[in-house]
């Protein structure tokens, strides 16, 4: 694993979308068309705010992400089609091809839907990040390491709903959804390069856990260390309990 600590996020935020653009141009390079995965929340802001400014043939590129909840529109603020839609392909004049995760219908359809399409696109790069409980999309512990399902129904724990509560993303912590769909652990590692973006103090035991402690389930990011091409990007504050 490649570690890198800014003084902040502003600096996280420019390193490593350098490095995804970089990775994403070699792929270009190789293949006519390639494949990303984007993530959300507040620890994409400032990657994402790099990303969209660089010079690169979107229309040659195909986005998938990692979760969506379940029962959620896409017109609500938590919304991360919302988030996609308006923090990256309106940026890039929808330049793209992408599958968004429609979580309002039948979830088990939607499963099966977006995991066959997701097997047919090899990714190239994927941009995640750590949740403050460890979580890789929405795995939260204990992790499932072993389904090689693409996309799966989950239950989202307390520590993880509340840390949405308090990102600001819903009024009060009822309203956070309880389950989503989410990119299994397994199908995030088949990305042949990972970026993972991971500020702010609230992550910092988290990311110290991942590196430092066991490889668990109970920590799922801890499974990222065994990425044969895998980039974690820290400030200052994430990276204190290292």
């Amino acid at each position: 694993m490649n570690i890198n600590i800014s003084k902040d996020a502003g600096e996280l935020g420019v390193t490593a979308a350098n490095q995804a653009i970089a990775l994403i141009k070699g792929a270009l390079q190789e293949k006519e068309q390639i494949n990303i995965i984007l993530a959300t929340g507040a620890s994409q802001f400032e990657v994402l705010n790099n990303l969209v400014l660089a010079d690169i043939p979107w229309e040659r590129v195909t986005m998938f992400h990692l979760d969506e909840y379940i029962g959620m529109s896409d017109s609500h603020p938590a919304s991360f089609r919302k988030y996609l839609t308006e923090r990256f392909l309106q940026k890039i004049d929808f330049r793209c091809n992408y599958h968004l995760i429609n979580g309002e219908g039948d979830a088990t359809k939607e499963c099966e839907r977006i995991s066959d399409l997701i097997l047919k696109h090899p990714i190239d790069v994927a941009l995640i990040g750590i949740g403050e409980n460890g979580h890789l999309a929405f795995n939260d512990p204990p992790a499932d390491f072993d389904t090689e399902v693409p996309y799966l129904i989950v239950d989202l724990d307390q520590a993880c709903r509340q840390q949405q509560f308090g990102e600001g993303w819903f009024a009060t912590f009822d309203d956070v959804p309880v389950k989503a769909i989410s990119m299994s652990i397994r199908q995030i590692l088949k990305s042949k390069h990972l970026i993972v973006s991971v500020p702010d103090e609230r992550k910092a035991e988290a990311v110290g856990n991942a590196i430092n402690g066991p490889l668990t389930n109970m920590c799922p990011a801890s499974i990222l260390r065994d990425h044969s091409s895998c980039f974690l990007y820290l400030d200052q504050a994430s990276a204190s309990k290292l």
